[in-house]
């Protein structure tokens, strides 16, 4: 079954991005949805034909996979983004659990941006390690070096040049606080409420 590009356009009109940012933004995810589908039935073809062995159906098998994450993780991003945002009350779970693990919520908030300001295109998630009940901060090269094993994705922040520079050029700080100012919290929160427990 192909996978379906969602549709964001209730972001429109988000405080700080821009119209055109987002529909490029929009165009540029659905691109990655094609090349996934592209990539799998090419992939199911190639093994029906036997040529699983070929360097050429490796190559296909490592791209896969970036283009997959591409795709899934602008949906974690455009999925965690609301017009006015929607904030996290302090005597929430989720914020208690986030000062915890770093020491207070300010910790965490500046670990957060401090690893989108990095020099480097990719992302930034806040990933709950299910094994240990711990939330980590975890910078994405591209789409697809840096992720935890077995880790489950509640906040997604695209740092890539295409997030923010038809609006803010090189200022990458400002675009972070943008976006922070549009984190869907609630969506947050149920991401972490509805992970999975895990064990080894």
């Amino acid at each position: 079954m192909a996978y379906e590009a969602r549709n964001y356009e209730q972001l429109l009109g988000i405080d700080g991005m821009s119209d055109p940012l987002m529909k490029n933004h929009f165009t540029l995810y659905q691109g990655y949805v094609a090349n996934t589908n592209k990539l799998a039935d090419t992939l199911t073809q190639m093994l029906k034909d036997g040529k699983a062995a070929t360097p050429e159906y490796a190559e296909l098998k490592r791209r896969f996979g970036w283009e997959f994450n591409g795709m899934r993780l602008h949906e974690y991003y455009f999925g965690n983004m609301v017009k006015g945002g929607k904030g996290l009350d302090s005597g929430s779970e989720l914020y208690q659990k986030l000062a915890a693990d770093f020491g207070s919520y300010d910790n965490w908030q500046k670990d957060f941006k401090g690893t989108g300001a990095m020099r480097g295109i990719g992302w930034v998630v806040l990933y709950l390690d299910a094994v240990a009940n711990r939330l980590c901060n975890v910078w994405i090269n591209e789409h697809d070096a840096g992720h935890l094993a077995g880790g489950v994705p509640l906040l997604v922040m695209d740092v890539f040049e295409h997030a923010f520079m038809i609006d803010y050029g090189l200022k990458r700080a400002d675009y972070i606080e943008a976006f922070f100012k549009g984190i869907d919290w609630s969506a947050v929160a149920r991401r972490c409420a509805n992970a999975p427990k895990a064990t080894l």
